[in-house]
C-alpha cells in the first residue's frame, strides 16, 4: 500500500531548499520541549531552512513503554513547533500504539502545524526490535515549488526494495531518520551511498548521538557524494538540496556518466526474487529517452 500526498507542478519551482539535520544528544524519557527548543533556535539562526529532520525515537528513546497515541499529546506539541516557525517537521520517530500494537512512526508535519502523513517503519530491527509491529505503506509528499520527498527509517535502508519504491513513486529526497548505536554505521556510509548513487537522490540520514547513537549522521547527493559527514557529538546540519543539480543528473547522469533510473525502467527482465518485471511508475515514464548526452 502507498500513501502519496499531492502532488507537484514543474511551474513555479524553486531550485533549491534548505533542511537542517538535528543531531540530537538525549537520554531516554520526555525530550519533546528539549526538541522544541533546538528547533525555535535553528529557525533563528538559519532563516533560509524550511525543514528540520530529527533521529529515530528521539523524543522519547528507544523503550516501547513511552509509545504515544497518534495523534496525541505529543505529535501536539509537535505540530505547534513547526507553526510557530513556519518550518516542515520531521520530528524523528514516535512508538505509536494502535489497539495493542505498537509501531515506529514518523509524522510528517507541514509549516502550518499539520500532520499531512504518518510512515510506519516497515522492517523493525529485528531480532532487537522485536515487539514492534511492522508498517506495510510507503509515504511519499510534495514541498510546493521544491519536490518530491520519501520517507524511511533507519533499518529500512538496508532492503533495497525500500529506496527504489520510493525513487518508484518519485521521490527525489529520502528523509532517513536513524538510531544506530553499533559497530555497523560505516557499513551504513556504503548503503547510503551506494543508494543515493543507484537511485539518483539525496539521502538525509539523521542519527542520534549521545546515549541513544553514535551519531556520524550523513548526507550524500545524487551521485553518491558526502555533502557532510557528522561526528559522534550533538551538532546542526543545515544543507541546500538542490534540486536543478539532481534532475540534471537524473536527464544526462552523474558527470554525464550512466543514467541508472531509465535503465532500470527500460529493462524488462523479471527477478527472480519477485517473480515479476518492474512496475509501471510514473515519475520513471517522465523522465525522458536514455541517450547520450550532448552539448548543452
Amino acid at each position: 500500500m502507498v500513501q502519496s500526498l499531492s502532488s507537484t507542478s514543474d511551474s513555479g519551482r524553486e531550485p533549491c531548499f534548505g533542511i537542517a539535520g538535528l543531531q540530537t544528544d538525549y537520554s531516554s524519557g520526555d525530550n519533546i520541549g528539549q526538541l522544541a527548543s533546538e528547533v525555535a533556535t535553528i529557525a533563528k539562526r538559519f532563516p533560509w531552512v524550511r525543514m528540520v529532520v530529527a533521529g529515530e525515537l528521539c523524543g522519547f528513546g528507544g523503550n516501547p513503554e513511552f509509545a504515544q497515541c497518534l495523534p496525541g499529546d505529543a505529535e501536539a506539541q509537535l505540530c505547534e513547533v513547526a507553526r510557530a516557525h513556519g518550518l516542515w517537521l520531521i520530528p524523528g520517530s514516535l512508538y505509536e500504539k494502535v489497539d495493542g500494537a505498537v509501531y515506529n512512526t514518523t509524522p510528517v508535519i507541514n509549516p502550518e502545524g499539520q500532520v499531512v502523513g504518518r510512515y510506519r517503519k516497515i522492517f523493525p530491527f529485528r531480532p532487537y526490535e522485536r515487539d514492534i509491529t511492522p508498517g506495510n505503506e510507503f509515504l511519499v509528499f510534495d514541498v510546493p515549488r521544491a519536490g518530491r520527498f520519501g520517507l524511511s527509517i533507519c533499518y529500512d535502508m538496508w532492503f533495497p526494495e525500500t529506496t527504489r519504491s520510493l525513487i518508484s513513486l518519485g521521490a527525489e529526497v529520502i528523509l532517513h531518520p536513524t538510531m544506530t548505536n553499533t559497530i555497523d554505521r560505516d557499513v551504513e556510509h556504503c548503503i547510503v551511498r551506494a543508494s543515493a548513487a543507484t537511485n539518483q537522490c539525496y539521502i538525509v540520514d539523521i542519527n542520534v548521538a549521545g546515549g541513544m547513537g553514535v551519531g556520524r549522521s550523513v548526507i550524500c547527493g545524487p551521485g553518491g557524494e558526502v555533502i557532510y559527514q557528522a561526528g559522534s557529538v550533538r551538532e546542526v546540519i543545515p544543507f541546500e538540496v538542490d534540486f536543478g543539480y539532481l534532475r540534471r543528473c537524473r536527464e544526462r547522469g552523474w558527470q554525464g556518466l550512466g543514467q541508472p533510473l531509465k535503465s532500470f525502467r527500460d529493462n524488462p527482465v523479471v527477478y527472480p526474487a519477485y517473480a515479476a518485471a518492474r512496475a509501471p511508475s510514473e515519475a520513471l515514464t517522465r523522465l525522458g529517452q536514455l541517450e547520450l548526452p550532448q552539448r548543452d
